[in-house]
């Protein structure tokens, strides 16, 4: 169900890879402050990309972090580009009209 972590799912964070970030584990109104703060002390991806594909489980909140760290991008003048969505976040992007803001 959206808003709960399947039983055993823990929560996410992003993790610096090579030049990329990936993120791994959930991403849910349970865990989304934490994983706000945690990502504000990494230095952003030095290729600018974040890759979603270990993201086990979101909710809208996961939207809420996505849009933070563009706007940070942004507020830093340096590119950032979210790949392999889950289905489920790009599904919610697209619900709320907030795909385009997610794209390069």
């Amino acid at each position: 169900m959206i808003g709960e972590h399947p039983k055993g799912a823990a929560g996410g964070a992003f993790a610096v890879a090579g030049d990329r970030w990936a993120f791994s584990g959930a991403l849910t109104f349970d865990d989304a402050s934490a994983v706000v703060d945690a990502a504000a002390r990494l230095p952003l991806p030095a290729s600018g990309v974040v890759d979603l594909a270990g993201l086990a489980h979101v909710d809208s909140a996961a939207l809420a972090v996505l849009l933070a760290l563009k706007r940070r991008a942004v507020g830093e003048r340096r590119p950032l580009e979210f790949v392999a969505l889950p289905p489920a976040l790009d599904s919610l992007a697209r619900m709320y009209g907030v795909d385009e803001l997610l794209a390069h």
